[in-house]
């Protein structure tokens, strides 16, 4: 393998903010003059986004390369998983859907997988000073050892050496990294390097006692304490369940978002999130949609079949109906948006069951699911305003009907997406079309709230805020030496 220094992040556990260390190190790192490669080889998320090669990565490594200040390469997430039911995933190798298969299948697949997602490593590694790894859940699963390529199996592999985060917020943090320790191979415990503790809150001096037995019990040193960042939350999530509604008393405009069972693509809503303006509110499963909401998003997903059946066993869809007939608005995105159609026909099983069934009605449209999956960086103009639109798309199937003679968007010269006949109810494909500050000024505009927010400059704040933050509280020159110790 190449002699590049590189440095792996696992943790104790899922959720323990591996990516958002990352990213604050890599954005840390090159403002230390080094070129920054993330890379992350097996990622489990619905939250993809588009590298500039045409393919899907996960949003997390997307925003690392962003961190970097480098373009977003499917090399950056060889292996991307995108659940589809609880015990099946959709496979994205090296940016390419290659099928669909069940858990136990996959494992069985993965040593077959390593080869390439080595390959990967050295390409980007060609290119860098240092690469930073992020870890997949926790390398103590040891259920999943055989064949891993996600922990300790890619970091042998590609002789990486680890620095192991553990989840104070979570409690428990001295018995995970301790158990972590006592689980793990004698070759794997000794390819850790160090340990640090993320998600402090209060005085972190006060942990020096636990710090001290972590080392003393795993006789791995500590690489420093950090403490809760609250500008952490503008960066987006990778993981449906570290979603929360921005909830915002008096806040002109109202809108409601149902957390369907497979949602996908859902940082399409952070830049409304942080409106002042806004109050956002996601709805939980077995709770209604607030009445009060002035216009309902209809998120993607991963299983659009899936998820609207998963909506009618709320009763949303009765929500939905009574919102519109009330003067509501809706907006549909991508899955969303097929879901508000007449008609969702699979002839052959892509997104589930082969067959067809019926939508909400709310727009005149059809879905057929057929051809290759959509993967694209997008240009596009907004029809009603004629302001400039950037996003993305990600996404199987086509619309047609009388409705998509009214489209949202043009893509290029392409029409994307339907209105239907009052205006109030709309669709489209394009994700990441919030992020736009006129387009979600003039979009707030028509339903009564003003926007303030700049939304590209909030994210580079909450990096550069973030890469401060850990400068201030880890040992980065420990770091790096401990990412030099490379045969």
């Amino acid at each position: 393998m190449t002699a590049t220094p590189a440095l792996m992040i696992q943790a104790t556990g899922s959720n323990a903010g591996k990516s958002t260390l990352v990213a604050g190190l890599a954005r840390a790192l090159t403002r230390r003059g080094l070129r920054v490669a993330p890379f992350k080889p097996q990622n489990m998320s619905n939250n993809a986004a588009i590298a500039v090669d045409g393919g899907e990565i996960g949003r997390a490594q997307a925003v690392q390369a962003r961190a970097a200040r480098m373009p977003p390469s499917v090399h950056m997430n060889p292996v991307l998983l995108k659940p589809e039911t609880d015990t099946g995933a959709q496979v994205i190798v090296r940016g390419r859907r290659v099928g669909t298969l069940r858990a136990e299948n996959f494992l069985d697949r993965k040593p077959d997988l390593l080869p390439l997602v080595l390959e990967s490593f050295a390409h980007l590694a060609r290119d860098a000073d240092i690469v930073l790894v992020e870890g997949a859940g926790s390398p103590a699963e040891i259920n999943l050892r055989a064949g891993d390529i996600a922990n300790m199996g890619f970091a042998v592999a590609a002789d990486v050496p680890v620095v192991l985060a553990g989840d104070i917020d979570r409690g428990g943090v001295i018995a995970s990294l301790v158990g972590t320790h006592a689980v793990l191979e004698a070759a794997e415990r000794g390819r850790i390097h160090g340990f640090l503790i993320n998600k402090f809150r209060g005085e972190p001096r006060l942990f020096d006692a636990g710090l001290e037995a972590v080392t003393r019990m795993t006789g791995w040193p500590s690489l420093g304490v950090v403490p809760w960042l609250p500008q952490a939350a503008w960066l987006p999530a990778e993981d449906a369940l570290d979603l929360e509604s921005a909830a915002r008393d008096g806040a002109a405009c109202v809108i409601a978002v149902p957390m369907l069972a497979r949602i996908a693509n859902f940082d399409d809503v952070d830049p409304l999130a942080m409106e002042p303006g806004v109050s956002l509110r996601f709805v939980r499963p077995g709770e209604p949609i607030p009445a009060a909401a002035r216009v309902i998003v209809l998120p993607g997903s991963k299983s659009t079949l899936g998820d609207l059946a998963f909506l009618r066993a709320q009763g949303w869809d009765i929500d939905i109906k009574a919102h519109v007939r009330r003067g509501g608005h809706v907006l549909g995105l991508c899955g969303g948006y097929q879901m508000l159609g007449k008609s969702i026909a699979d002839p052959d099983g892509l997104d589930g069951a082969p067959g067809r069934v019926e939508g909400l009605g709310l727009l005149d449209i059809d879905t057929v699911m057929q051809g290759d999956k959509s993967t694209a960086l997008a240009q596009a103009v907004h029809g009603a305003s004629g302001l400039p639109v950037a996003g993305y798309e990600i996404h199987l199937g086509r619309s047609f009907g009388p409705d998509c003679a009214r489209p949202m968007l043009l893509v290029g010269d392409r029409p994307d997406g339907a209105t239907s006949r009052d205006g109030r109810v709309q669709g489209t494909y394009l994700h990441g079309l919030f992020s736009s500050d006129a387009f979600r000024a003039a979009w707030l505009k028509e339903l009564g709230a003003m926007a303030s927010l700049r939304y590209e400059a909030r994210v580079e704040a909450a990096l550069d805020a973030l890469a401060g933050h850990l400068e201030t509280h880890l040992d980065i020159d420990a770091l790096l030496a401990i990412a030099r110790r490379r045969s």
